[in-house]
């Protein structure tokens, strides 16, 4: 017998549990209360599991949202104490005077935090106030009306084999109907590429560029932790061309957020991110600090980084886009927790005046027209010059012309600059393997450095294996076809968890898939020249499982 789709009515439905999904809903029972009922489902075995950031939270959403949330013991405990920005050479670094950077880039008044324990005390926040939260339950699907608005989502469906056929165990995904749905799936979201695609909201708009950030967490020997530093840097071991840099976060007692995010926009094709994350450790400013710890945890996640110019409109018939996956991130400050989670309050009150004045299913149009006037809008306009002059001058005059740009707009509010567009997708700016030059990355040591296969178990990563890839290939044949000869197929590299291989056989090579290694980073969505991978949410609760990151 066909299994039928049961359904289930709300007034609101938020896709995703992180900053941005339990602020929105957190917000709406704050001002409506029991009038209105709101649902938050979340891909992850619990909240918090899939999130992942440095974190040096700007605490000002967070004011905004819960002014008391010191006494009601959110798991914050660590202000910045000492604020240092170094450029590293091969063997040494230059520390930047702070009196040289623009005050926005201060770290003063933060709080160092695991974002993901952030969640699950928002979370704990959410379900007190009446929120549903259903963990486990990825939305795989938007439902349409009629008139082409967005009424709700179908969650994934359970017990269906690799090959397609249903399992005894199967169940069919759920409906979740809503009167509005905002979509808070974090950079690069399946849902939100979808929704950007069939109302047109990126038209006028720049591509969104991306980083991808790999973090591990490490417990230091007590002599070596300084609580309350935050440490970034740029240069090595990247090349002037490549962007990026690092971040150390000490918390806690003897915690040390450790981490590397490296711009997708580079160009080599045998570039590794992961072995470059590695060979940074390998530094000596950074080496004797991690000596004698132990590493306790690891992942990697993809993050916003277009800014401004890459924003698309924010709302569709029947919902809109919040927090990250619309791209808030500020990317000089490497912050985007305290935008993501204002501009779902923003949202949250445009659905709050919307359901008290009995509409459903339109354009929140005082969303967008909030976002335009708000402090997010501001943040990012400050900044939207920076990420495009890194790109096209490298790192060193990049950052130096930047950083006169956000001083300017800073004492004069003006940008000589104007705003600067990003001209290609991250995807399209791969050079071509026969033009690179190939990187011999040093061998994991297994005390400071390692390798993929010990860091994703640190992740807490599983998949069922009986399940459908949800990495999907438009063209099986391209990753051989087309990707090796021309690209050296750079998955195998870029990927920070192992997940492609070519795989040598009797009559050649073969494309392989490990998607039970994926840690949903979304990497291989976004830089694959071929355009031909796309992510999707596996069966719920699948994935990473990340504690105190």
């Amino acid at each position: 017998m066909e299994n039928t789709r049961e359904s289930m009515e709300f007034d609101v439905v938020i896709v995703g549990g992180g900053p941005a999904g339990l602020a929105a809903a957190i917000r709406l029972k704050q001002r409506a209360g029991a009038a209105v009922s709101v649902c938050v489902l979340e891909k992850g075995a619990e909240i918090g599991a899939h999130i992942l950031s440095g974190a040096v939270l700007d605490p000002v959403a967070l004011n905004a949202l819960i002014p008391d949330w010191r006494a009601k013991g959110a798991p914050l405990d660590t202000p910045v104490a000492d604020d240092q920005f170094r450029y590293l050479t091969t063997t040494g670094s230059l520390r930047i005077p702070n009196f040289l950077l623009p005050p926005l880039m201060s770290n003063r008044g933060m709080e160092i935090a695991s974002l993901s324990n952030l969640c699950r005390w928002l979370g704990r926040e959410a379900e007190a106030l009446g929120v549903e939260i259903y963990p486990g339950f990825p939305a795989a699907e938007i439902l349409f009306g009629e008139d082409g608005a967005v009424q709700g989502v179908v969650t994934g469906d359970f017990g269906v084999a690799k090959d397609g056929h249903r399992k005894d165990t199967y169940t069919p995904g759920m409906e979740l109907r809503a009167k509005y749905t905002l979509v808070a799936e974090g950079a690069c979201g399946s849902l939100t590429k979808r929704l950007i695609e069939r109302y047109g909201l990126s038209r006028g708009r720049d591509v969104q560029k991306y980083g991808l950030g790999i973090k591990e967490l490490w417990e230091l020997k007590p002599e070596n932790h300084r609580r309350g530093l935050v440490l970034h840097t740029m240069g090595w071991p990247l090349d002037n061309r490549t962007g990026g840099g690092s971040f150390v976060y000490h918390w806690g007692e003897r915690y040390c957020a450790i981490g590397f995010v490296l711009h997708l926009d580079y160009t080599n094709p045998y570039l590794a991110p992961f072995e470059e994350f590695q060979r940074f450790k390998r530094h000596p400013s950074i080496r004797p600090m991690l000596e004698g710890g132990k590493r306790i945890g690891y992942g990697a996640r993809a993050i916003s980084e277009g800014g401004l110019q890459s924003v698309p409109e924010l709302v569709f018939p029947g919902g809109a886009l919040i927090g990250c996956g619309a791209g808030f991130m500020n990317v000089p400050r490497i912050k985007g927790a305290h935008n993501a989670m204002a501009s779902a309050m923003l949202a949250a009150d445009a659905v709050g005046e919307a359901l008290a004045a009995g509409r459903a299913g339109d354009r929140l149009e005082a969303y967008e027209a909030a976002y335009r006037t708000s402090a997010v809008y501001d943040d990012l306009k400050r900044v939207r010059n920076v990420k495009p002059l890194w790109s096209r001058f490298g790192t060193i005059p990049g950052v130096a012309l930047g950083g006169l740009d956000m001083w300017l707009g800073q004492l004069f509010g003006f940008s000589p600059f104007g705003t600067l567009s990003h001209p290609k997708a991250d995807a399209d700016s791969l050079a071509l393997a026969k033009d690179s030059r190939a990187i011999s990355y040093p061998k994991p040591d297994g005390v400071i450095t390692f390798d993929r296969t010990s860091s994703v178990f640190l992740s807490g990563t599983n998949h069922a294996e009986d399940q459908p890839v949800h990495l999907r290939l438009t063209d099986p044949s391209l990753p051989v076809r087309v990707n090796l000869p021309e690209y050296a197929e750079p998955a195998q590299r870029y990927c920070p968890a192992g997940v492609y291989e070519i795989v040598a056989q009797a009559d050649g090579v073969r494309f392989q898939i490990n998607a039970q290694n994926c840690v949903h980073c979304k990497t291989c969505d976004i830089k694959d020249p071929s355009h031909n991978i796309t992510w999707v949410p596996p069966e719920g609760g699948g994935g990473p499982r990340y504690s105190n990151m």
